[in-house]
């Protein structure tokens, strides 16, 4: 992970922050050592609809994975920063030098070794912002559709934590199979972007649909698979999880709260090219990959981290569920239930929104959620004036099936003179989307 992703009011970056979470979220030194396309005479290139995107380029064994190498060139063009991943048998068309060559980076194949503990599979695609399959063989597109992993690629497309763009290549008989057909409907179904092939002249001598589509429209479906990038430049920072008042070593107040709303903005934020950092407490999920992760447990600790980065984004949206109440103070080791009294003081904790929205300089835009039972939408905006927020996510925690712990939530986003999102039952990263989208809208 790159050092500018940090937050800092000054505009220099910090140190980085300590990853946390189950994931490691360790960056992989690929990524890191790479700052754009490269000629093979050294001078950079780039500018264009991609500046700074990270691209990862999978290529696998078509007659067609040579012209894997013209989209190389051409996604450098347009100023992303691309790593490369072979089969074996790719690397029996072009040469993996090649790649490696115009990239400045190894390319991963079946041959990479561990580095520093990572396994390629894994660590390759972590901080990809898209996959691109180029050329997709009838055996690629048949593996990935039924979730097979028996060689570095096809482990590292099943591992890869984005959609996947992907650009068939085949003899046209084998393109029109009933099998291939089923397969390309399931990979649509998945979320998987298919850029279908053209008609022409094939390696065979056939005629027919089966020829890898021109890079032009595999670099424009890139382009519109990332959405525009509406968040590219912006800062987001973004609070997750729950927080934890600890009474003794074991004890402490909290509340079901697992961090997935939270991780979700946080992806989601990156895939509309927002440089993001997450500031969470413990959770259930690990953090996405290719974000700036600081975990903390108290709500001070998270106060406190958050202070650290606020002046220097343009969102920021507080997911965490954070705790209204603490012991005054904690005890040191574990207490014996015999000696636990028959009641405990408690205080208030800090009030999170309302400390940042105190410093809040023109430009920037706050969202808060808002848990709530009853009038819904009135406690939701009573909040949100009260915090001195922008928007609030409205969240019903009676309705069944979706909220805490649920991969599905249903919200309301409110901004308190008269607008009103309504956004019905659907998977958190779908949602954390929709959220995002409206923000960058009001960002403009």
């Amino acid at each position: 992970m790159e050092r500018r992703m940090g937050l800092d009011p000054g505009g220099d970056p910090p140190p980085h922050p300590p990853l946390h979470g189950r994931a490691g979220q360790r960056p992989t030194a690929s990524w890191g050592a790479m700052s754009g396309g490269v000629h093979p005479e050294g001078d950079p290139v780039g500018g264009g609809r991609l500046v700074g995107v990270r691209c990862l380029l999978v290529v696998t064994g078509s007659i067609a994975a040579y012209k894997a190498v013209f989209l190389l060139r051409q996604l450098q063009g347009e100023g992303a920063v691309v790593r490369v991943a072979m089969s074996a048998a790719a690397t029996r068309f072009v040469a993996p030098l090649t790649f490696a060559s115009l990239t400045g980076v190894p390319v991963i194949t079946e041959a990479t070794p561990p580095v520093e503990g990572e396994i390629p599979h894994v660590a390759g695609g972590r901080e990809a912002e898209v996959v691109i399959v180029c050329p997709a063989t009838a055996n690629t597109l048949a593996k990935l559709a039924h979730g097979l992993a028996d060689n570095v690629v096809s482990a590292l497309l099943l591992a890869a934590p984005t959609r996947l763009l992907l650009a068939p290549a085949m003899n046209p008989r084998m393109w029109d199979h009933p099998a291939t057909r089923r397969n390309v409907a399931l990979l649509e179904q998945d979320g998987h972007r298919i850029v279908p092939p053209e008609v022409g002249a094939m390696a065979c001598g056939e005629v027919g649909e089966g020829r890898l589509a021109e890079g032009a429209r595999i670099v424009g479906a890139v382009v519109d698979l990332l959405g525009g990038r509406p968040l590219a430049g912006r800062r987001l920072l973004v609070s997750a999880g729950a927080t934890r008042e600890h009474l003794d070593a074991v004890r402490f107040l909290s509340n079901p709260a697992t961090g997935r709303m939270g991780f979700a903005l946080a992806a989601a934020g990156r895939e509309l090219g927002a440089e993001v950092i997450v500031v969470h407490g413990p959770t259930e999920v690990a953090p996405p990959a290719g974000v700036a992760t600081v975990g903390v447990v108290s709500a001070a600790e998270m106060l406190a981290a958050l202070e650290q980065y606020v002046a220097g984004c343009d969102l920021l949206v507080m997911a965490a569920a954070v705790g209204d109440l603490r012991f005054p103070h904690r005890l040191p080791g574990k207490l014996p239930k015999g000696e636990l009294p028959a009641a405990l003081a408690v205080e208030e904790t800090p009030d999170l929104l309302a400390a940042l929205a105190a410093h809040k300089r023109p430009g920037q835009l706050f969202i808060g959620f808002a848990a709530e039972s009853g009038d819904v939408e009135g406690h939701a905006l009573a909040k949100l004036k009260r915090k001195g927020m922008d928007l609030v996510v409205a969240n019903d925690i009676t309705a069944p099936g979706i909220g805490f712990a649920s991969p599905d939530n249903a919200a309301t986003l409110l901004d308190g003179q008269g607008g009103r999102w309504e956004f019905p039952r659907t998977d958190k990263r779908t949602l954390a989307r929709q959220i995002l989208l409206q923000a960058a809208r009001l960002l403009g």
